[in-house]
């Protein structure tokens, strides 16, 4: 930015030209900032997933590289993947009773990683208090017995939710779905107690009213140094530096339309270290192959900014 100089006699004047730089810079600082927005393409054609056929959540391992944590919306079965949508394993999950999985998130916990299973669907919102189960993320294991189970109340009344976000520092959010009011992000306590009920915060205000069809929230996920949060829908995706959302900003840094993708009902999201995005969706009927399909997208850490 070239620097001009005046002489300037009044103080109005001086107030004027202070405005008129801090004017420049600004729009210097919003045209980086949209300059870092993620640029997102389709890596691959759209994979079926015939032992997912009501495929929801899915999750990247921060245990095993190249691995892929998913999940069918009823059971009691995690699904391994490799990163081209390949079922590797199948771990059977002890000790927690299924209403309306909708989520699986990995991150951290005091025994290192865990996987978070949450129970927080609730299509009529009647519920009077939503699960998450916690157990260690497995290795080889072909089966894994839940290490904590934490329950949950909303402060104004029960949601429909199919989207969980664990923070790196091991903080929980819901997004609710927003089909029968409208979109909000709850937090729950810093301090989790196995076994009580506790009671969920609200971040900051609603997203606006009763979400439409294409713009429900099924699934969401953080990137692992906590820089980005995704969050989809049926149709499409949203970046939300993670920092702004977790503070109750709605605000996004870029979306990705994925109509052209032919999914028939999109449902997880995850993202990967290198950016890479992750979709999973019903197949449309319980004897239709679920889909898997992921996105490369150019995403900058916060050190890079």
């Amino acid at each position: 930015m070239r620097q001009v100089c005046f002489d300037i006699g009044t103080g109005a004047m001086r107030v004027a030209l202070i405005i008129v730089t801090l004017s420049v810079g600004y729009a210097a600082t919003s045209t980086a900032q949209q300059a870092v927005a993620p640029q997102c393409q389709a890596s691959g054609p759209l994979v079926r997933i015939p032992d997912l056929p009501e495929a929801s959540g899915v999750a990247v391992s921060r245990r095993s590289p190249g691995r892929l944590w998913a999940h069918n919306d009823s059971g009691d079965v995690l699904v391994a993947l490799d990163t081209r949508g390949s079922v590797t394993g199948r771990v059977s999950v002890s000790g927690m009773k299924v209403d309306d999985w909708e989520a699986v998130a990995v991150g951290a916990c005091p025994g290192g990683s865990c996987i978070y299973i949450a129970d927080i669907g609730d299509n009529e919102a009647e519920r009077k208090r939503v699960t998450i189960y916690r157990v260690s993320e497995p290795s080889n294991e072909n089966s894994v017995a839940v290490k904590e189970t934490f329950h949950a109340t909303y402060p104004d009344g029960a949601h429909d939710a199919e989207a969980l976000l664990v923070a790196p520092d091991g903080g929980l959010f819901i997004v609710t779905k927003g089909e029968t009011d409208a979109v909000g992000l709850y937090r729950f306590p810093r301090e989790l107690r196995p076994g009580a009920t506790h009671q969920l915060e609200r971040v900051g205000k609603p997203r606006g009213g009763k979400a439409s069809e294409t713009e429900r929230i099924t699934d969401g996920g953080v990137s692992p140094d906590g820089t980005w949060v995704v969050l989809r829908t049926k149709q499409g995706f949203a970046f939300h530096r993670a920092a702004d959302l977790f503070a109750g900003n709605w605000n996004d840094a870029g979306r990705v339309d994925l109509k052209a993708l032919g999914e028939a009902q999109g449902e997880g999201i995850a993202i990967a270290a290198d950016g890479t995005v992750y979709l999973t969706g019903e197949g449309g009927g319980k004897a239709q192959p679920g889909t898997f399909a992921k996105y490369a997208c150019s995403v900058k850490s916060q050190d890079q900014r």
